[in-house]
């Protein structure tokens, strides 16, 4: 039977998944098998750079956490997962399957993202949506084209009136 020392250590760690799920907008399952320790610490290290968190818990113990926060993930927790806390929601899903790209053995198994369960299908949607400033260049050209449209009639329009037309 475990002592009450070891049953509080569990307890803090339930608590601490479920501070980490309440602080994030992003919750990814990631299956780690295959890869380095020096792979782990590069995607660690690019994580913590945005402000993300990677940690490994046992799986009981998640399956506490997501069972009070009434998250249902039951059908991806099989093995040894790598768990993927964020307060953005974008950039780490980026950076994760871009790592896995570049590093086959890592696999996204499913994710929780701005409370809702996702597939790796939708997790596969989101890494695929440009930048903050790539979409803010997509909007800039979009206006000045239309700038454009409008300098370019408007000139024609003083053209005409130049040349003496009545509209």
């Amino acid at each position: 039977m475990a002592s009450e020392r070891i049953l509080e250590q569990k307890k803090a760690v339930v608590e601490e998944i479920k501070n980490k799920l309440d602080n994030s907008k992003t919750f990814l399952l990631i299956d780690y098998r295959g890869l380095t320790v020096s792979e782990i610490t590069e995607l660690r290290r690019s994580l913590r750079e945005m402000g993300s968190d990677i940690k490994v818990y046992k799986n009981t113990l998640m399956n506490l956490a997501l069972k009070d926060k009434n998250i249902k993930l039951d059908d991806f927790m099989e093995g040894p997962n790598a768990y993927l806390f964020s307060s953005d929601i974008i950039e780490p899903i980026k950076v994760v399957s871009k790592f896995a790209k570049e590093h086959p053995a890592l696999e996204i198994r499913a994710g929780y993202i701005d409370s809702e369960v996702v597939d790796v299908n939708t997790i596969k949607k989101y890494a695929d949506i440009p930048s903050m400033e790539g979409l803010l260049t997509m909007f800039a050209g979009g206006l000045i084209e239309h700038l454009r449209n409008l300098s370019i009639g408007l000139n024609l329009y003083a053209e005409k009136l130049e040349k003496g037309g009545n509209e």
